[in-house]
């Protein structure tokens, strides 16, 4: 950054007034830098719209309480809690507070699986039936007008790779499906677990009978992909995924309070949606937190776990320190840096609904394309993800920054997430 001396000042004003006299009728502009000490570059006044910010949502009933979280290089530089835990504003929101993860989930679990690729116990080539032979003989859905629905066998194979990066042709039920005889089917079998939980041998037999709803490898369709993902790694290993998580992510992290359980003790720091918001209710229904997973054989990787900013924090730094976090090596800078490049590009389909435009999807998080086509400002590259829940986060590698926004507000997620990136960077000057 250049720094503008007293002298070169004074012969700056000089030689305008001479050219310009008549620039002495307009008002004074500030031409020396902000006296504010910042930290790690970031403006402490600037830092402080923030909690006003999050205020306004709270009134506006967008949540009841938020936590926000900034770190650059490795410095906390701002961690707020905002409102209550609960509606009725009894508790007041603790930086401990346990959120429900919801899709934020998903790049744990990518992660997980590429220390399974780092260790050579599978390869991103690798077709999925290789090791689910229950998904060998999938069918691909066959939309063309003005011709009946066919079901038809893939080109090629949905891959480890498709499953990371949502191009194998799952999806998820609902109106973003991609028919509605699809989405059906998906409803019918309870694929979701909305009805209750499936062990993992039904849920692969059920999902072996549902065609995909596109060729592997050509489109990007948000999906149930992280959840065969996290079979397939339990399959490998041959550990329960919940354990595996936690002896290779979990615990060399210190992530201590993240897991698809919470104990009675804990439930109190449970951060709560307000019972106004229309999704609320259909988001409790595939979330089982408060029962204890016992002999269970099958978690959700894509949506089950629950934990809190701090937890989320360790894994986001370790992101951004290229696979290094307290003290413990989880995946290699190469790796990392291949996980957070657009996995993409050429295919059909977008991550619009979640990040807004100008993002591609790399392993497990989505990335950043290019400058000028996002709804926010960023650097080419950053990386991020969210959770339907109201949870989201924002790596900046070339800033050296990670972002939080932790909050219950499924219906006003998306705007949240916007608002909460528009105030970090607006705070960072330096």
């Amino acid at each position: 950054m250049l720094v503008q001396t007293s002298e070169d000042h004074i012969m700056l004003r000089r030689h305008t007034l001479l050219a310009a006299p008549g620039l002495l009728a307009l008002p004074a502009i500030a031409a020396t830098p902000e006296r504010e000490t910042l930290i790690q570059g970031f403006s402490p006044a600037r830092l402080a719209r923030i909690a006003p910010a999050m205020a306004r949502e709270i009134e506006r009933q967008t949540f009841a309480g938020a936590i926000t979280c900034i770190s650059r290089h490795g410095r906390i530089v701002h961690m707020a809690a905002h409102g209550t835990l609960d509606p009725e504003r009894r508790r007041p929101m603790g930086n401990d507070a346990i959120f429900m993860l919801a899709s934020m989930t998903k790049p744990l679990i990518a992660a997980l699986a590429m220390t399974l690729v780092e260790e050579g116990l599978i390869s991103l080539r690798d077709p999925i039936g290789r090791h689910l032979p229950e998904l060998r003989e999938l069918k691909v859905e066959q939309r063309e007008p003005g011709r009946p629905v066919q079901d038809v066998a893939p080109i090629s194979p949905p891959t480890v790779q498709d499953l990371l990066r949502h191009t194998a042709g799952f999806f998820y039920s609902g109106p973003a499906a991609p028919s509605p005889r699809l989405s059906q089917m998906y409803d019918a079998a309870d694929i979701e677990q909305k009805r209750g939980p499936l062990t993992t041998d039904e849920f692969l037999r059920r999902l072996a009978t549902i065609p995909l709803g596109h060729q592997p490898g050509t489109t990007f369709h948000y999906s149930i992909c992280i959840d065969v993902l996290g079979v397939l790694c339990q399959r490998v290993t041959g550990i329960r995924l919940d354990r595996l998580l936690k002896q290779r992510i979990l615990d060399p992290l210190g992530m201590v309070e993240t897991g698809w359980f919470i104990s009675p003790e804990r439930m109190p720091r449970l951060a709560m949606g307000l019972p106004s918001d229309p999704q609320v209710a259909t988001m409790w229904a595939t979330y089982r937190i408060e029962q204890d997973p016992g002999d269970a054989s099958y978690f959700k990787g894509g949506a089950g776990l629950a934990g809190t900013t701090g937890d989320w924090l360790k894994f986001a730094e370790m992101m951004l320190h290229g696979g290094l976090g307290n003290g413990q090596r989880i995946l290699s800078p190469a790796t990392v840096r291949f996980m957070l490049s657009d996995h993409t590009l050429g295919m059909e389909g977008t991550t619009f609904a979640s990040t807004g435009p100008g993002y591609g999807m790399g392993l497990g998080f989505a990335v950043r394309r290019q400058e000028g086509m996002a709804f926010t400002a960023g650097s080419v590259g950053d990386a991020m993800w969210a959770g339907a829940w109201g949870t989201s986060f924002t790596i900046d590698h070339e800033l050296g920054v990670v972002g939080l926004l932790m909050s219950n507000g499924p219906s006003t997620r998306v705007h949240s997430r916007m608002l909460f990136k528009n105030l970090l960077y607006g705070a960072l000057v330096a």
